[in-house]
């Protein structure tokens, strides 16, 4: 059979172009949505930029006052606080050597401690330096010394005052100060306070030497306030961790006694 084309047919067009067509559709809402973002940026930056305009006498006095902070506090510590350190680190060596003096005497140190507490040889005392040179490392340290020395010559109370004001994370210091209260309050019948004074230091920095020395003075303690079960659990735990201390070496003896 003869085939013909009807005259004024038009084949329809094919789907690839209506997919086209759509697809231009949609870059041009997309190109649409990123030009409306870049204006809103566009409009945030203007703003900003007004704002900053317009405070720009406030934000120069801002920086200026951190400006004026800043050298200020390194200024304060050049000339004020390092001559200041070094001065009392000068004043502190004569205490010390009169404090080791005390330390290792065989009789009558309290001169000595006395020495080391209002001074010798035209230097202040640990007492003096810890009120004048208050605030440096050295007016710190001489707290520590000044109720170490008060300790020693029995005036537990101002020995407490001293250590309390001192301020360390000194792995042996800290401790030591803490546990040294802990002795003047065993001192003046204090014994719960003291207990847990000892417990504290044990904990402020576990090591070899301090532990094991505060966790056997507390637990002294509670034998002779007839708590021998909590004096067990601490003679157990120095067996546990800490044998090979000094206080280690006959712990069964007390583990035995507190059973």
């Amino acid at each position: 059979m003869a085939t013909y084309n009807k005259r004024g047919y038009k084949a329809p067009k094919p789907e690839e172009a209506k997919v086209d067509n759509d697809f231009e559709e949609v870059v041009d809402v997309s190109d649409s949505t990123t030009a409306e973002v870049f204006n809103k940026l566009d409009e945030t930056a203007s703003r900003t930029e007004d704002w900053v305009a317009k405070n720009q006498k406030l934000i120069l006095g801002v920086v200026g006052v951190i400006a004026i902070a800043t050298l200020g506090y390194v200024l304060f510590n050049k000339f004020i606080v390092e001559p200041k350190e070094d001065k009392a680190t000068n004043e502190i060596f004569q205490s010390q050597q009169y404090f080791q003096q005390a330390v290792d005497a065989t009789t009558k140190p309290d001169s000595l401690y006395n020495l080391a507490l209002k001074g010798g040889e035209g230097k202040l005392g640990f007492v003096g330096i810890a009120e004048e040179y208050a605030g440096t490392d050295a007016g710190n340290l001489a707290n520590y010394y000044a109720g170490m020395s008060y300790l020693n010559i029995g005036d537990y109370k101002k020995a407490v005052s001293y250590l309390e004001n001192f301020k360390s994370e000194d792995a042996i210091l800290k401790p030591l100060a803490i546990g040294a209260i802990g002795d003047a309050l065993s001192e003046t019948n204090k014994v719960d306070d003291a207990i847990s004074q000892y417990k504290k230091a044990a904990e402020a920095a576990e090591n070899d030497f301090t532990t094991p020395r505060f966790l056997f003075k507390a637990a002294q303690l509670l034998v002779v306030s007839g708590k021998k079960a909590e004096a067990n659990k601490l003679f157990v735990e120095i067996k546990e961790k800490y044998e090979t201390s000094k206080e280690g070496m006959n712990i069964d003896a007390y583990i035995a006694m507190t059973e």
